[in-house]
């Protein structure tokens, strides 16, 4: 590995060119902060599928009470 100039926690990988960061502190708070987006958004997903659902069973109950107020 070669050492980023200005950054100490940083390196580069000769074979790939990549960049690494080598400070595992840093590597942890990503990771926590991935998961936490990661629950967010499913529970946005979640939230929304039971908006729409409702959404249906809303409709579905208007439909009835109308049967019943029109006689059917």
């Amino acid at each position: 590995m070669i050492n980023v100039e200005g950054n100490s926690d940083l390196k580069r990988d000769p074979k790939s060119n990549a960049i690494i960061n080598t400070n595992s502190n840093d590597y942890e708070r990503y990771m926590k902060h991935r998961d936490v987006k990661r629950r967010e958004n499913t529970k946005v997903s979640n939230m929304e599928e039971d908006l729409a659902n409702m959404k249906n069973e809303i409709s579905e109950i208007k439909s009835l009470l109308r049967e019943i107020v029109n006689g059917n």
